[in-house]
């Protein structure tokens, strides 16, 4: 081979291997979000949620938004960190709860009160109509994507079913928030508080006799096997909680985006987002309960009669928080009668 034809070879051959580069690069995304969350890799919120959204954002921009997804605290620090992370930059998009730093959100903590859900679509509806009317100031420098409720908790104890207040006296509940709390204190229920996993091993040694959770939480610390009854409110009642969630992404990196970008974001998020994500609660509800009825444990339903005398028995809890909303600017009466306005219509 001539000095000159070995030199064309390697010319052509330094061009086919530079070629796959520079497509990569001229496919590369535009935008990297950083998405950062608590749950584990394997959750069904990752592989039903957090993935499919991504694909989704990264298909309408055809390709120029990337999704990078963080679970179990990848990027480090603790679950009640996620709204300060998104803020400062340390990551895009995060979700997380309110009830994680209380009293900071305090509009988007009103839902997680006791008695305020239905189901998990229409509180989510409700919760971002309450953030929206009441709300706008509470997430400065954070751009809210959505906001989205479970569904309402139930009873889930190791030894017998609870089917009236005299059936709480003295049963050791693992409590979900301050104020469920207060409500189950009230009812005469003995009160702990201490993180999910804590809780699995309380069920295990008999520390506590059960606690209050929706069931789309049992499959994953296997409740099903630790506890051998639950306890539902009658269909036309309230559920006895929900948490409530925030879906945020950091505002500047929101506005140095471009135009057509922005505006993908912007049609992935928002009311029908939040919408999207309580239906999506209300699917995982129904595998949770699946899990249950398959296990042969005991599923019963507490009359509506008395969940109406619970519901009184958490009235000053309800009064509590409004007197908390008052003394932060806000008209707590007006808050939370448009939150129970809101859940009662349709």
């Amino acid at each position: 081979m001539t000095t000159m034809t070995r030199r064309t070879a390697l010319a052509s051959m330094g061009a086919a291997l530079a070629t796959p580069a520079l497509v990569s690069n001229l496919n590369a995304a535009e935008v990297t979000l950083r998405l950062h969350h608590f749950l584990p890799p394997v959750a069904p919120m990752q592989k039903q949620f957090f993935e499919v959204w991504s694909a989704e954002l990264s298909e309408a921009t055809n390709g120029a938004v990337e999704v990078q997804i963080f679970p179990a605290m990848q990027l480090g620090g603790k679950p009640p960190q996620l709204a300060d992370q998104v803020r400062q930059g340390i990551c895009d998009i995060a979700w997380t709860l309110p009830v994680y730093t209380p009293d900071r959100f305090p509009i988007a903590e009103t839902m997680s009160n006791p008695f305020m859900v239905t189901n998990a679509e229409k509180s989510s509806v409700a919760m971002h109509t309450l953030m929206d009317e009441f709300g706008q100031g509470e997430y400065r420098g954070i751009k809210p994507l959505a906001f989205h409720t479970h569904d309402g908790g139930k009873l889930h104890t190791r030894n017998a079913p609870v089917l009236s207040k005299a059936d709480l006296q003295g049963l050791k509940l693992r409590a979900p928030n301050q104020s469920t709390g207060d409500m189950l204190t009230a009812l005469g229920a003995e009160v702990v508080f201490f993180p999910v996993t804590d809780m699995v091993v309380g069920l295990s040694n008999g520390v506590i006799d059960g606690c209050c959770l929706p069931y789309e939480v049992v499959p994953a610390f296997k409740l099903q096997e630790l506890t051998s009854y639950t306890a539902a409110p009658a269909p036309a009642s309230r559920g006895l909680y929900s948490n409530t969630f925030a879906f945020i992404m950091n505002e500047a990196k929101y506005e140095g985006m471009s135009d057509d970008i922005r505006a993908a974001v912007d049609a992935a998020s928002g009311m029908q987002l939040s919408q999207r994500l309580g239906a999506q609660f209300d699917v995982f509800e129904a595998g949770g309960k699946a899990a249950v009825e398959a296990q042969g444990n005991t599923i019963v339903e507490i009359p509506a009669e008395e969940i109406a005398s619970w519901q009184e028995e958490a009235a000053p809890v309800h009064e509590a928080w409004i007197e908390k909303l008052n003394g932060m600017g806000h008209d707590g009466a007006a808050v939370m009668a448009r939150a129970n306005e809101l859940l009662d219509a349709g």
